[in-house]
């Protein structure tokens, strides 16, 4: 029985090539066995496993959350962008994170409360997580390989835009309001009807 070994000329290519695309900021994925933001799973800010699976067919703005930012105020877009197409399948899932001057210092406890009482929240949210830097949560991590350097949270409020068949396909920067009509255009784009019409053209 014969086997076929890459060459090492091969292999040396190919270590090149993905040092060029690390170099450029391009999309390398840390692990191809994941190929879906349905893969991973967060802990939900209540307590017990929130996997991303559960919304599979539904588009989810994940957004990075802080309590006491100067950003905190577009909780009340998300509330707003929530209610106007959750029963359309969308999903906002706030991941509250410190990394970012410290901005969210509280307890799981303390911000649920916040949340409920000042905005009125009733979206998802998980439990505090690292979305930065070598602890970052998985889901990062493979965003950032995703999509490339450029798309990684430099400040709290970063977001990502999910498909209902689990693809990143779009992120916008913290200073980019969820009812900007960039943000607005991309939801639609890819709310499951919408989607499934695209698909038939």
């Amino acid at each position: 029985m014969t086997t076929s070994k890459r060459s090492p000329v091969s292999r040396t290519i190919r270590h090149i090539l993905v040092g060029v695309l690390l170099m450029i900021g391009a999309p390398v994925s840390a692990n191809p066995a994941t190929k879906s933001a349905h893969d991973f799973v967060f802990t939900a800010i209540e307590g017990g496993p929130l996997p991303l699976s559960q919304f599979a067919g539904q588009a989810i703005l994940v957004v990075n959350t802080a309590s006491q930012c100067g950003f905190t105020h577009q909780y009340a877009d998300l509330a707003e962008i929530w209610q106007r197409y959750r029963d359309q399948g969308l999903v906002v899932l706030a991941v509250p994170s410190n990394d970012f001057g410290g901005q969210e210092p509280g307890s799981e406890d303390e911000i649920k409360e916040f949340c409920e009482v000042t905005y009125g929240i009733d979206f998802p949210m998980t439990s505090k997580v690292h979305v930065r830097g070598d602890k970052a949560h998985e889901f990062y991590k493979w965003a950032a390989a995703e999509l490339g350097s450029r798309a990684k949270p430099r400040w709290n409020f970063h977001k990502y835009l999910v498909s209902p068949g689990g693809e990143l396909v779009d992120w916008f920067s913290t200073a980019t309001s969820p009812t900007s009509p960039r943000v607005i255009v991309a939801i639609e784009t890819h709310l499951p009807a919408n989607e499934r019409v695209g698909a038939a053209d």
